[in-house]
């Protein structure tokens, strides 16, 4: 059975099981946008149960404990909190960098972002879903969104702030996608993350997008990553470790065909994978991420997910430390233990690397062991007879 090489991917360099590499918390689902695909289902106004400043502060001090080495803060908008300034200072004082998600409505001042730099802010994350105000505006559902997104990446520039972008990936911007790619070089960013939809809150999964055009995805963001100044990375396509550990052992075997001169071309354009962008103190995570396994997100009200995209609770920090959610509750070891994997990912020889969306299996399934709903790799072990 011909065998990929996954080792420099599989070589571990942080306990998923102890602790997470990313915490994400949902401060609050009040926004100003009401965008087509929101897994939130985020509405204008906040929730009285809302996690307390305090309990926001006490939560800081766990992931603190567990020394997580990135923490977003996302919402609906975290600029609707108040407290959103001191919750980054304070965060900041216990030594955990800190991203933020706003929202680019009339909030997203210049004199807002230089105030969350002044704070401590580590970076800022934004989302742009298409190239025009016309494919942007129709996501968000708010005219000049996309002209408060532009702006928000000018001044975070301006003032020295590292930016980051956000695009979710549907069957409305696919065919925009490479005009996407003309404008995200033109506006010195950090790190491009792509999103790839899961249909749950607003997200339709007639907006999905095929098996066959998450691979052609898959392809065109390698060919752009060897050319663009910026890192880019993966949410919700765990796959995409799986193509370019493909494309990569490909890679390997033509340069030893051609000779060690050529080994040396195709190595000097390579970028290392896994990434690490670390300028900022916001490092790329060193092995592959999953729902659980690595990643964590906490609600607005503390109930404890393995991902904003599988609302699946796994406990509440209002009642259980954050770390024995992550480390012991049942849920999350299930999702951590690739032996419990159904369908093809659960004989696939990458599944160690990739594993699938978990979050995707459970919206289209009912059942997050099941097997990707949107691979076309067939497993080796799969061809094999009974």
């Amino acid at each position: 059975m011909e065998q990929w090489d996954t080792t420099r991917a599989e070589r571990p360099k942080l306990d998923f099981n102890e602790r997470p590499f990313i915490v994400i918390w949902e401060v609050t689902q009040a926004c100003d946008l009401a965008c087509v695909h929101c897994r939130a289902m985020a509405q204008p106004f906040r929730n009285p149960l809302e996690l307390s400043t305090e309990e926001g502060k006490r939560l800081i001090d766990e992931i603190a404990a567990m020394q997580v080495p990135v923490f977003v803060l996302t919402g609906g908008d975290p600029l609707k909190r108040p407290d959103i300034y001191d919750l980054i200072e304070y965060a900041t004082s216990r030594g955990v960098r800190t991203s933020l998600t706003p929202s680019a409505t009339p909030l997203l001042t210049r004199e807002a972002i230089a105030e969350l730099q002044r704070r401590g802010l580590a970076r800022l994350a934004v989302s742009l879903d298409g190239s025009s105000a016309e494919i942007h505006d129709a996501f968000r559902r708010v005219a000049g969104s996309y002209e408060w997104t532009l702006r928000a990446i000018r001044w975070a520039r301006e003032l020295g702030l590292p930016v980051q972008i956000n695009t979710t990936i549907t069957r409305r911007n696919l065919a925009d996608f490479d005009a996407i790619v003309r404008l995200l070089e033109t506006l010195d960013i950090r790190l491009w993350s792509v999103f790839f939809l899961v249909p749950t809150g607003r997200g339709q999964t007639s907006d999905l997008i095929s098996a066959e055009e998450f691979e052609e995805v898959f392809a065109r963001l390698h060919d752009v990553s060897r050319r663009v100044k910026f890192d880019i990375k993966t949410t919700e396509a765990q796959h995409y470790r799986r193509y370019l550990l493909q494309q990569r052992t490909a890679e390997r075997r033509g340069a030893s065909a051609a000779g060690s001169g050529d080994a040396g071309s195709n190595s000097s354009r390579r970028r290392p994978y896994p990434g690490l962008d670390a300028s900022d103190g916001i490092g790329r995570a060193p092995r592959g991420l999953n729902d659980a396994k690595g990643f964590v997100f906490v609600s607005h009200f503390g109930e404890v997910f393995p991902s904003g995209f599988l609302p699946v609770s796994a406990g509440n920090v209002r009642r259980q430390s954050l770390a024995d959610i992550y480390r012991y509750s049942p849920l999350f070891v299930s999702l951590r233990d690739t032996s419990q994997l159904k369908g093809k990912c659960g004989v696939c020889e990458f599944r160690n690397v990739c594993g699938g969306s978990r979050a995707r299996a459970y919206a289209l399934t009912g059942d997050p062991l099941a097997g990707e709903p949107r691979c076309v790799y067939q497993p080796k072990a799969a061809a094999i007879p009974a």
